[in-house]
């Protein structure tokens, strides 16, 4: 039988499958999937840029999709991974989408809302908290958003050095 914490890596994998998809377009790289069962219901990666959208963060698209394939909001047996901490929207959307468990594969210090800024998904006073588990492939997942952002600076240097001057 398979350990939790193997399991646990076979779905962060998933989710970092989901996160290059992001890299690839552009986006900064983040993925979710979500668990039923253990089949996966719902996949999800952020494409904000690319659908000029707002709400199109991983997380929600996942969300979206696990509920269309349940056919209810409430998703009470389910397990999300996701590869970088919840923001405020989706940590909501986890919370009111009733998800018992939530795995991160690694933090954000800078708008993270599951222990980092605000932990909104073990706070007492909703109606519901999730289990939060931290930590799940975080190297890979750190990883990935690191060298993203460094190419991005690359790139906006380039970009500005190679800018014809006014003057």
């Amino acid at each position: 039988m398979a350990s939790v914490t193997s399991i646990q890596e076979k779905y962060m994998r998933e989710a970092l499958k989901q996160a290059k998809k992001a890299y690839d377009l552009g986006e900064v790289p983040i993925g979710c999937v979500i668990v039923h069962q253990g089949r996966i219901i719902g996949r999800g990666y952020n494409r904000r840029n690319t659908d000029k959208n707002t709400l199109a963060h991983a997380e929600i698209t996942a969300i979206n999709r696990a509920s269309r394939r349940i056919g209810d909001w409430r998703l009470e047996e389910c397990t999300l991974y996701v590869t970088l901490e919840p923001c405020q929207m989706c940590a909501g959307a986890i919370v009111q989408a009733r998800i018992p468990e939530a795995v991160i594969g690694c933090m954000n210090p800078k708008a993270g809302c599951a222990g980092s800024i605000l932990n909104i998904l073990e706070m007492p006073q909703f109606n519901h908290q999730v289990r939060v588990i931290r930590g799940i492939l975080e190297e890979e997942c750190s990883s990935l958003l690191k060298r993203f952002f460094a190419e991005l600076r690359r790139r906006n240097k380039e970009e500005k050095n190679s800018a014809p001057t006014m003057f």
